[in-house]
């Protein structure tokens, strides 16, 4: 199995903890826990600042000091409603009690105190489609650079089409030259519907020192170091991800993969 595949741990309890050193890289952290209702897990940011997403299900959550009460809607992540999240600065404690099954994501990255704790969507979040053809895709963008509301910190939320592609045309952003570019790192956090299914995602460097391609299971999450990284879905499944991305500098710029800039440049 790829190093760059991570599956979970089992159902439930923390099924996934991917930390930077477990990684071997600097910024991005992902946990993932499968709740029963009336479970309860805390946890402290440290020096790093969080995103909590119920990605499924019902929580309550108290954190830095305040009680956000109930969070959540869906109960199905295919659903596409929008997500509840939670923002809690580093030097914060969290507190999640489960009212149903849930999935509840920690997204993490390096805090510097600059934000305040915050709730964030459902209200703001919509659903909204990028792409032509059969690379159209359906984003629920959560915190990404033109929301200030973290030091470090890009989430989003994707849903693929059955037989659609996905951060295509490929791309990377591993190299520190704002504008141009902007060092990266990148988690996905995949779902399938029905779950049974699989998706296809390769991780790959213009010069080929890095180049894997890994069939994705339901529940699986892939780790993006660096290189160019598309995903597609077979017919007759659906694909979820969850991507998180930090890294030197909250910006996403990013340069397509040779072979295909002309297909960006035609479907701009």
């Amino acid at each position: 199995m790829s190093h760059l595949l991570r599956r979970p741990f089992g159902s439930h309890g923390k099924v996934h903890e991917i930390t930077p050193v477990s990684a071997g890289w600097r910024y991005v952290g992902f946990s993932l826990y499968g709740l029963r209702p009336g479970d309860t897990v805390t946890e402290a940011t440290g020096d790093r600042e969080v995103i909590l997403v119920l990605v499924e299900g019902k929580a309550r959550i108290e954190g830095a000091g305040q009680d956000w009460g109930l969070l959540g809607e869906r109960m199905s992540v295919f659903e596409k409603t929008p997500p509840h999240c939670l923002y809690l600065p580093n030097g914060s404690t969290w507190t999640a009690t489960a009212e149903t099954d849930c999935q509840l994501a920690v997204c993490s990255a390096p805090g510097r105190g600059g934000h305040a704790p915050r709730r964030i969507g459902p209200e703001g979040i919509t659903l909204t489609a990028r792409g032509k053809g059969a690379n159209t895709r359906h984003i629920n963008n959560i915190a990404m650079e033109a929301e200030d509301w973290c030091d470090s910190l890009l989430v989003t939320e994707v849903f693929t089409p059955p037989g659609h592609w996905s951060s295509y045309p490929s791309h990377r952003h591993d190299e520190d030259d704002f504008p141009r570019i902007t060092y990266l790192e990148e988690t996905y956090y995949h779902r399938l519907n029905p779950k049974d299914g699989f998706g296809i995602q390769r991780v790959y460097t213009d010069d080929g020192s890095l180049d894997e391609t890994m069939a994705v299971r339901d529940g699986e999450v892939v780790l993006v170091p660096r290189g160019h990284h598309p995903c597609g879905a077979p017919h007759g499944f659906e694909m979820y991800y969850l991507n998180v991305m930090a890294g030197p500098l909250r910006k996403w710029r990013f340069v397509p993969a040779p072979e295909v800039e002309w297909i960006m440049k035609r479907d701009a």
